[in-house]
């Protein structure tokens, strides 16, 4: 039995269809066709507002869901670090239940898989029940070269408890020394990669002349800075080259990237014939940094984009919705096509999902959601929801 949904506007995970077309399903949500109204026969349910697929979070750390409200807004990256390394640890069950709801939350706000960063094993257990598709970033860090072998021991570990995907990737420029860099990279050949990216000035000013508030941070840690040799090179140019033989990179936050890193960047992809993708948090980097992603210069260097909701520790919700609705406020002339591919059929192709999510393509199964408050004419969102159909 098939159902037949036709709604104001539909769009594909790519483009708008507004002339009456009709999604064919099957009852479990497989996608069978996109059909003419005229063709569609009989028993059309009829929709307001936007059909789209599902959506893809490319960033998100599900593990840290016990943080919200915990850590204050508007206080920096390396204080929010800080923050993060001294309040992570709680009891147990405090972790599990959030991460619970935190999942259930994406479940309701449309989301259908989940590019999660993964420092633990908490999420473990959930993902083994979960109605989501994960890919499992295990992330490593470590500034201390003396700690490098430890550390990857301890990411290969996770790694190994983890289902399909999942890759080893790094934390970010600033907390991967030369020596755990050179461990981890071979694990890249083949996989998709991310990295926290230039979330803050500081990490470019480490790495251009040895200054910046990553010094305080390293202080307040109680670690010895002196063996790292500036590069004189921003901090993306200088670990660029560990990527060469990743298949995909999802660069992270990117919320202090340059034009000029941001064009450097595209063509180091295209000469090393690699996928790159640009994961949005904007709402994350509100919060943190009172800064919102250059994404006029992104869509300029043609960089793919993503959406990420990051963490609760530093977001007030997982919504892609949230998400972009607040990109179309800052940044009112990028299409709502651009946006709601951002979130679907870009993030697919980021986590090497597209051959069943993202898109209405027949035999794919990328969920359905329903979507009000998003005035196609006007180019806006607002009062937005979301509903999940299937």
């Amino acid at each position: 039995m098939y159902q037949k949904l036709q709604a104001d506007f539909l769009f594909t995970g790519k483009d708008w269809l507004h002339n009456g077309e009709v999604l064919i399903t099957l009852p479990d949500g497989t996608i069978e066709a996109i059909v003419a109204e005229a063709d569609a026969g009989e028993a059309i349910q009829k929709i307001e507002g936007v059909l789209c697929p599902g959506f893809v979070n490319t960033h998100c750390h599900l593990e840290l869901s016990h943080l919200k409200g915990t850590i204050p807004m508007h206080i920096g990256l390396v204080n929010f670090v800080l923050e993060i390394i001294t309040k992570r640890f709680v009891e147990p069950e405090a972790i599990e239940q959030a991460i619970v709801a935190a999942e259930a939350e994406m479940l309701r706000n449309g989301i259908v898989a989940v590019g999660d960063i993964c420092n633990t094993d908490h999420t473990l257990a959930q993902k083994q029940q979960s109605a989501l598709h994960y890919y499992n970033f295990i992330e490593t860090s470590g500034w201390l070269p003396a700690i490098a072998t430890k550390r990857f021991e301890q990411a290969k570990n996770l790694w190994q408890q983890f289902s399909m995907p999942k890759s080893i990737v790094p934390h970010a420029p600033y907390s991967i020394s030369t020596v755990l860099w050179q461990k981890i990279a071979p694990q890249f050949s083949g996989n998709v990669i991310t990295m926290h990216n230039q979330e803050t000035p500081a990490e470019d000013a480490l790495f251009r002349n040895g200054t910046g508030e990553f010094l305080r941070m390293y202080r307040q840690m109680q670690i010895d800075n002196g063996f790292f040799i500036p590069s004189g090179k921003s901090s993306l140019q200088t670990v660029a080259p560990y990527f060469n033989n990743a298949s995909a990179v999802v660069l992270v936050h990117n919320t202090f990237s340059t034009k000029d890193d941001l064009m450097w960047i595209q063509q180091w992809a295209q000469q090393y014939n690699k996928q790159l993708f640009a994961a949005i948090c904007i709402n994350a980097n509100l919060y943190i940094e009172q800064q919102v992603p250059p994404v006029s210069d992104m869509i300029d260097a043609g960089i793919a984009i993503t959406i990420g909701t990051d963490s609760l520790a530093s977001n007030h919700s997982l919504s892609v919705l949230d998400e972009i609705t607040t990109i179309n406020q800052y940044f009112p002339k990028v299409p709502l096509s651009n946006l709601l591919e951002w979130a679907t059929h870009n993030g697919a192709r980021a986590l090497g999902m597209e051959n069943n999510l993202g898109t209405f393509m027949p035999h794919t199964k990328p969920g359905i959601l329903q979507l009000k408050g998003i005035d196609v004419q006007c180019n806006s969102i607002k009062n937005a929801q979301v509903k999940r159909l299937m």
